[in-house]
């Protein structure tokens, strides 16, 4: 409907304002809370802008740089986590990892695609709560075991078999806080492996159990380590909160890799204001893990990997030279598999949502056969073309990244520093600790008082 320009006696009218605090979005919130009594759940990470890996740039080599030849000088890609203290460290060949993701909040050929695209890749790929799979260990070469508060599907013989273990502390996603699987996607296979009645809803702890603090996670890792016969490496996993304590605690516990994820990174299911309104962007916790490393000497020697919004080549180039070792991706991973195509848009219209929006991933429904345990819809989803693309994906992810370190005269991505970045924006020049573009100045910096 038109609003017409004035009012039946002639005057003008006033122009129609929505309200920036009230916005359309916002009081269609207050509308269906009040009308279901029932907070909103959904999956995926934060959707509210916050600064980002776009508001850096690379500076590039010139006169003062001398930049390497892309097709006869090399750029090494390669990374070794967890060798502090474990026999056998893992080696990749690239930097970017698959983040642990349920088989529960997955499906079973997508866990396995997972697996066939991070083994085709060189990588590692996580086995998130509820254990793990026969064909998710058959098909990864380099598997990560998530050992989560609710110890759901926990296995010491699956212990055993993976390449490295990740204590799960925290999430990006909700910080503090504990998942949500629905009884919707509670199947037979699902219920058995977490030790659950059949399509009852499913709530993760938000802590562990027998431990309560730093000195009791030192001897819960020591326990893991002779389980292991010290074999594998020991990760910590926290969520963006205060990640220079965090990250100082973990290493002080025992931690070979600490693994840090921003508020951007997804989760299968919790509330929606948690996942909007808890924790920091990923932006903003790098350098601060770093410093806590370089603090106490152990930068590069305990691994760094960082996860949350990553979805480029370039996002991991700029991780690599905020300090990071490596980074692991959850979000862009689902979507390379086939994850809220567009091919599948007139079921999306169905389920009163669209492409690229669809986060109801709880209900289980996805019509692309990922987050789902519906036998029909899983049908669907191929794990041998969807461990393709996930190869494909993650090499122009390395290639893209070896272009930005060559441009900066890098022969490995590890070789990238803070002095190959400028911002473009206040917040993430303070976030970042990266000098303003066209100047040598960000805010906060020592020896300076503005």
């Amino acid at each position: 409907m038109t609003v017409k320009d004035t009012k039946s006696d002639g005057i003008p009218r006033t122009t129609p304002i929505q309200s920036a605090t009230f916005s359309q979005s916002i009081n269609a919130e207050i509308r269906r809370a009040a009308a279901t009594g029932i907070y909103d759940i959904r999956g995926g990470g934060a959707k509210r802008k916050v600064p980002h890996f776009d508001d850096l740039l690379f500076l590039g080599a010139s006169i003062s740089r001398y930049p390497l030849e892309g097709y006869r000088e090399k750029c090494e890609t390669s990374v070794t986590l967890g060798g502090r203290n474990a026999s056998c460290p893992i080696e990749l060949d690239i930097p970017v990892t698959i983040a642990g993701m349920s088989f529960g909040a997955l499906s079973g050929p997508a866990k396995e695609a997972l697996g066939r695209g991070a083994t085709l890749a060189g990588t590692s790929t996580t086995t998130g709560d509820g254990g793990m799979t026969q064909e998710e260990r058959g098909h990864s070469n380099k598997l990560v075991y998530q050992y989560l508060p609710s110890r759901y599907g926990m296995n010491p013989d699956d212990l055993r078999k993976a390449d490295a273990i990740e204590v799960v502390v925290g999430q990006g996603a909700k910080p503090g806080g504990g998942g949500m699987l629905l009884g919707q996607k509670i199947s037979d296979r699902v219920a058995e492996m977490r030790n659950l009645p059949k399509g009852i809803d499913q709530r993760s702890a938000c802590r562990h159990p027998d431990w309560t603090g730093p000195d009791d996670l030192e001897i819960k890792i020591l326990e893991l380590r002779e389980i292991t016969s010290w074999r594998v490496p020991i990760y910590i996993k926290v969520g963006g909160a205060r990640p220079y304590f965090d990250t100082t605690l973990a290493v002080k516990a025992g931690a070979d890799v600490v693994v840090l994820d921003g508020m951007q990174g997804g989760t299968a299911a919790t509330q929606d204001v948690f996942i909007e309104h808890v924790g920091q962007p990923i932006l903003a916790c790098i350098r601060e893990a770093v410093r806590a490393l370089q603090d106490l000497g152990m930068h590069r020697e305990v691994q760094l990997i960082v996860s949350g919004g990553i979805r480029t080549g370039a996002d991991v180039a700029k991780c690599m030279a905020l300090g990071a070792d490596a980074v692991a991706i959850g979000t862009a991973a689902l979507i390379a598999l086939g994850d809220n195509d567009p091919r599948w848009e007139d079921e999306y219209q169905k389920l009163g949502t669209t492409a690229g929006a669809y986060d109801d991933w709880h209900e289980g429904r996805d019509p692309a056969g990922i987050t789902t345990q519906d036998p029909e819809l899983m049908a669907r989803f191929d794990p041998v073309e969807g461990g393709r693309r996930l190869n494909n994906y993650l090499k122009v992810m390395t290639l893209e990244a070896q272009t930005i370190a060559r441009a900066c005269g890098k022969s490995h991505l590890h070789n990238l520093e803070p002095e190959d970045l400028c911002a473009l924006t206040m917040e993430a020049a303070a976030m970042a600790r990266i000098p303003l573009a066209g100047t040598d100045w960000y805010p906060g910096k020592p020896g300076t008082s503005y």
